[in-house]
């Protein structure tokens, strides 16, 4: 309960943050060209809201529904304004559909504009504060895990992934994925030599992540992060930071080996017919040497009836060398808007599977973009978070879908170049089926949540 409280809190904080300034952007250039704003509200309401106060011309406020925000700008069309006898009546020169087109275009793009701004400040100020840290793919000695897919190109286990024709390596994320599904060759490090593996260049992103196992995965290496309390591991006199060397007689590098080997074991208590055969089965030699020593040990461990050792494993990247690059106040600015663009970069390029069948299913709502904040409270990845957030707000609001800013630009831009102003029952009509399209998209998004919950999906 209180992991859940944690990330509610936090994307909640962050959500407020989010909507707060992407409303102030629209209210900001509302008022610099003489727009009325009759309401602005953080969160939508339904019947009442949590707090409200009508300072001048605009009344302010805090809904229930944190589904968003509204800036109710005078004269526009949009989901707080369809009534279409308002619109009969002449135009009143503050209202918005008085204003030049150029005018209505800024103020319509105020709040994408305001949250692309932010999120590049964030990130800039995480460089600033936190620096870049991470551990290079060069850097990662025992190497990767490859699927039969990778290995049919040409990968082998162990290969060190260097770089793409498209660019060097960073670190193991997404991007290392999107260069490898874009890229015409990759070279990787192999026995202390390079060399160049001939890549399709056209291979499918999302088929590649949710593979089982996936495309690649970093090797870990065989070494152990803390021992359980009586546990197999701890009897058998294995202690942290301890490298295991062989696992029932096959010799391992990695915790990808040994948990392949305990695999095949597990597989075999099905048809384990009497108690020995299973005890047979949880019966395994281990060879580890202690940190410092200079000679193994060997030991006979019986597995847990999970086929567990008994110990922790690190994470991926763990037991490697991290790099640390530090940013003066100055040098973060270019270095945060530059992860901001590539961040901007990869998100728009992933929309593109979102429109195939396996793509409708990874879409998540509230309860995916929640689980995405840390369970104990931290201000880095808080910040990192709530710049991506911020991020996707401002490309999601510019798609030319009716009712959101994207659409109100597309009918702007139709203006500007043809000199023809959509009517405003026709301005009615595509907002009523802009929000359809919404709240559509978010039913499917928040009812993937559920089948997750539940165990469909």
């Amino acid at each position: 309960m209180t992991t859940f409280l944690i990330k509610a809190a936090q994307f909640i904080l962050a959500l407020l943050l989010l909507v707060l300034l992407h409303e102030l952007g629209h209210f900001f250039f509302s008022k610099l060209f003489g727009a009325r704003v009759n309401k602005f509200y953080v969160f939508y309401y339904w019947k009442f809201s949590l707090w409200k106060k009508k300072i001048g011309e605009t009344e302010y406020g805090v809904g229930w529904i944190p589904l968003g925000g509204f800036c109710q700008i005078d004269g526009m069309v949009d989901e707080t304004q369809l009534d279409k006898e308002k619109f009969k009546a002449p135009p009143k020169p503050w209202e918005f559909r008085s204003k030049p087109a150029w005018q209505r275009l800024l103020i319509m793009l105020g709040g994408v504009l305001v949250n692309f701004l932010l999120a590049l400040f964030i990130y800039s100020m995480i460089m600033f504060a936190w620096g870049d840290s991470y551990v290079a793919t060069k850097d990662m000695t025992c190497g990767m895990s490859f699927n039969n897919e990778a290995k049919a190109i040409g990968f082998r286990d162990g290969d060190i992934l260097l770089s793409t024709d498209l660019r060097e390596f960073k670190s193991f994320d997404a991007d290392l994925y999107r260069d490898l599904s874009k890229a015409k060759e990759c070279r990787v490090l192999r026995d202390g030599k390079t060399m160049t593996i001939p890549m399709p260049g056209n291979l499918n992103l999302l088929d590649m992540m949710k593979a089982s196992p996936s495309f690649v995965t970093p090797l870990i290496p065989a070494v152990v992060d803390s021992v359980l309390p009586e546990g197999p591991a701890k009897a058998a006199g294995i202690m942290p930071d301890d490298r295991v060397l062989a696992v029932g007689g096959q010799t391992v590098n990695s915790w990808n080996e040994i948990f392949d080997i305990l695999g095949h074991r597990s597989d075999g208590l099905i048809d384990a017919r009497t108690r020995r055969d299973s005890l047979d089965l949880r019966t395994v030699s281990v060879v580890f040497r202690h940190a410092e020593a200079a000679t193994a040990d060997t030991a006979t461990i019986v597995l847990t009836p999970e086929m567990q050792f008994g110990v922790t494993v690190a994470s991926a990247v763990g037991n490697y060398k991290e790099t640390h690059i530090a940013y003066g106040f100055w040098s973060s600015f270019p270095a945060g808007v530059k992860y901001g663009i590539n961040v901007l970069g990869g998100y728009v390029g992933d929309l593109k599977y979102v429109f195939s069948s396996d793509g409708v299913k990874s879409l998540g709502g509230f309860g995916t973009i929640g689980s995405l904040f840390p369970s104990v409270w931290n201000w880095h990845l808080f910040w990192l978070m709530t710049a991506f957030l911020s991020i996707v707000l401002a490309f999601m609001n510019l798609l030319p879908i009716p009712a959101l800013d994207g659409g109100h630009v597309l009918f702007l831009l139709y203006e500007m170049i043809t000199r023809r102003k959509p009517s405003d029952n026709f301005m009615i009509g595509a907002e009523y089926v802009g929000f359809g399209i919404l709240i559509l998209l978010m039913v499917v998004a928040n009812l993937n949540d559920i089948l997750r919950w539940i165990g469909v999906m």
